[in-house]
């Protein structure tokens, strides 16, 4: 693909989905071989224990691996989550910037997996989240 075609998929990556700006999601940087997303955590994304709640690290996750396999496309073709696990390791507090940063495991014909990384700004990783997702004619 040309540069100019690499440009215009960053910059339809980089228009977030209606759920993602619904939520507060900002796609930061997209490629092929990465995408990263951030999320300020505000009181309404928290749990009862006034951390990130769960759900939305896993939507955060999914949002961010679904970019990534929408750039590894090819053209006439879509995709749908058919699998995520999710491992949480530290809390991210109402206030704080979460990041999200989605690699590649597999890109195959048939399904991609990605991996992503969800960090709190002191670099601990809070989840990391493995996705398969299908790749299906439109």
């Amino acid at each position: 693909m040309s540069d100019a075609g690499e440009d215009l998929l960053e910059l339809f990556a980089l228009n977030d989905s209606p759920m993602a700006q619904g939520f507060g999601f900002r796609t930061v940087s997209a490629s092929r071989d990465c995408v990263v997303a951030e999320l300020l955590v505000e009181e309404r994304h928290s749990n009862r224990n006034g951390v990130l709640h769960g759900g939305t690290i896993m939507a955060l996750a999914d949002n961010t691996a679904g970019t990534a396999t929408f750039l590894n496309l090819p053209e006439g073709f879509g995709t749908t989550t058919v699998e995520s696990k999710t491992n949480f390791f530290a809390a991210i507090k109402v206030g704080d910037l979460a990041r999200a940063e989605a690699t590649p495991l597999h890109r195959g014909r048939t399904t991609m997996v990605w991996q992503t990384r969800i960090t709190r700004p002191d670099g601990k990783l809070a989840a990391m989240v493995t996705q398969t997702q299908l790749v299906m004619k439109k």
